[in-house]
């Protein structure tokens, strides 16, 4: 008997553990190709307004109005959303964050068939950012 509560013990706990690993954030890879890629859409008012229609559109109900991560999603997911407005977030190239749009990754889905036109999504990291602190 002593044996068997031992046994359930260390079960939980390795479940646990195992399920705290998984939703660690793990380091977002991006490709050399995308990393350096330049913007190639201006970011003036225009841009960012169109980025910003796209982004309550797409985007808020995880991200959050302002870009914090504070959506009306986000508590429903297994993964941290993430702050666009932090300097770490800011700090990516705009490559980056098309990239991360564009192809996702666990809970963030792919914007690739939502967003088709990779002129809007450019759009969408102007106005990212505008996310400043």
């Amino acid at each position: 008997m002593r044996t068997n509560s031992y046994l359930m013990g260390l079960l939980l706990t390795s479940t646990f553990l195992y399920s705290f690993t998984i939703y660690q954030t793990k380091p977002w890879e991006v490709p050399d190709k995308y990393e350096k890629m330049a913007n190639p859409v201006t970011a003036d008012a225009e841009s960012v307004k169109a980025g910003k229609t796209l982004w309550t559109k797409h985007c808020q109900s995880c991200h959050g109005k302002t870009g914090v991560g504070d959506g009306t999603k986000a508590a429903q997911l297994d993964s941290e959303v993430g702050d666009l407005t932090t300097a770490d977030a800011q700090k990516q190239s705009d490559g980056s964050l098309f990239y991360k749009t564009l192809e996702g990754r666990d809970e963030m889905p792919s914007f690739k068939k939502k967003i088709a036109d990779e002129e809007e999504i450019w759009h969408l990291v102007n106005f990212m950012r505008s996310l400043k602190k």
